[in-house]
C-alpha cells in the first residue's frame, strides 16, 4: 500500500500496480482532488510529465478520471488527510483511501471505475472499451476487493 500525509490543495501520490502497466495518481493541485488510472504501455516518450519514482506520465496514458472532492466542500480543508492506494494481489484492481475510508475503485481488467462522487461521466464513444458513462459508487465490489485483501 502506498500512502501520503498531505493538505487538500497539495497533493500527489503516484502508485504502480506490481502487475505492469498499471498505475493509479492521485492528484490534488488546488480546487479539487482526482484519480486517474493510467496504462503507461501507452504513453509517448515526448511531452510527458516526469512523476517522483521517474516514469513518465501522459494525458495519453489515462484511461480514466475520477473527481474524488471539490476542496471548498471538504470540512476542515486545512487539516492533514492520509491518502492510500491498496493494489488487490492480482494487481488488476486499487482502491483509493482517504483517512481510511474507500473513494475510489479501479478495475484494469474489467475496464471499470468509480467513486463517491459518480463524477465525470462521458457519452460512451463507439469502439471504446473502458466504461466511463458512469462512474456510480458500488458498495458490493468494494466489500468484496476488501474481502480479498485481509482474508
Amino acid at each position: 500500500m502506498d500512502s501520503l500525509t498531505f493538505t487538500a490543495g497539495r497533493a500527489f501520490l503516484c502508485s504502480d500496480s506490481p502487475l505492469a502497466p498499471w498505475t493509479a495518481i492521485f492528484e490534488d493541485e488546488g480546487p479539487a482532488g482526482y484519480l486517474y488510472a493510467c496504462d503507461r504501455s501507452r504513453q509517448p516518450r515526448v511531452h510527458g510529465v516526469l512523476e517522483p519514482g521517474g516514469q513518465e506520465v501522459s494525458e495519453q496514458s489515462v484511461l480514466d478520471a475520477m473527481l474524488i472532492y471539490n476542496r471548498s466542500f471538504l470540512p476542515e480543508p486545512e487539516r492533514q488527510r492520509l491518502a492510500s492506494i491498496q493494489w488487490s494481489r492480482s494487481g488488476e484492481q486499487c482502491v483509493l483511501y482517504i483517512d481510511g475510508a474507500a473513494q475510489a475503485f479501479v478495475d484494469f481488467a474489467a475496464r471499470l471505475s468509480f467513486c463517491r462522487s459518480d463524477f465525470p461521466n462521458y457519452l460512451q464513444e463507439q469502439g471504446e472499451s473502458w466504461r466511463r458513462h458512469t462512474h456510480q459508487w458500488n458498495q458490493a465490489l468494494i466489500e468484496q476487493f476488501e474481502a480479498a485483501i485481509y482474508a
